[in-house]
Formats: C-alpha cells, structure tokens, sequence
C-alpha cells in the first residue's frame, strides 16, 4: 500500500496543475513527487495552495471548452470536462484510500462532512 504522503503528492499533482494547464493551455509533465520532508504541515500548506490554484483557474475556463478534446499534462487524452471529472474521481478514490490507511494505523479520520 502506499502511503499517506505518496496519496497526497499525487493528488497535489493532478488537480491543481491539471486545471491550470486546462485554463491557461501551458503544458508540463505529470511531476507526482514533491519534497515534503514527511511534514503534515508543509503538506496542508501545498492543499491549500492547490486549492487556491484550483478556483483561480477553474474560472478561467469558457464553458464552450469543456467538450474540446485535450491531452493532460501531454499524454492523457479527453475532453476538458472529463479530465476534470477524472481528476475529482482521483481525488475521491485517493481520499477513501487515505480514510482506511488512517483506520488501519488506528488512527479515526475527521468526518468528511465536517470542515
């Protein structure tokens, strides 16, 4: 299994990076590692820069490009409003991952309905 850290790095990866490069059309590689020195607060910084990065860009983007066909981080082909679905499927996926990961260290993850 992998762990915590490598879920959150490739969640990093994706969302952020890939809706900027959605909005903007500038293309960089998939870059899934990021140096974290395994600090949970450095981590919860890089999600909240993403997530700033997220609704910046997200509101760039026309509506009449969400049926373009594109290639993410130039090699995963879709259209806009697929990559973005895949994108939060990946999220969703890797979130329930980290919840049983977090479960089996003994550890009770906060409620995902509580923020």
């Amino acid at each position: 299994m992998r762990t915590f850290a490598e879920l959150t790095m490739e969640l990093l990866a994706i969302a952020g990076p890939g809706i900027k490069e959605i909005a903007t059309g500038e293309t960089s590689p998939l870059q899934e590692h990021i140096e974290h020195g395994n600090k949970k607060t450095f981590l919860l910084e890089l999600w909240d820069k993403a997530t700033e990065e997220i609704n910046t860009h997200y509101k760039q983007i026309p509506v009449e490009r969400f049926h373009e066909t594109i290639k993410t981080f130039g090699q995963y082909e879709g259209t806009v409003i697929s990559s973005i679905f895949y994108f939060i499927d990946n999220e969703i996926h890797h979130r329930g991952q980290g919840y049983v990961y977090l479960r089996d260290l003994g550890i009770e993850p906060p409620y995902f309905w509580e923020r």
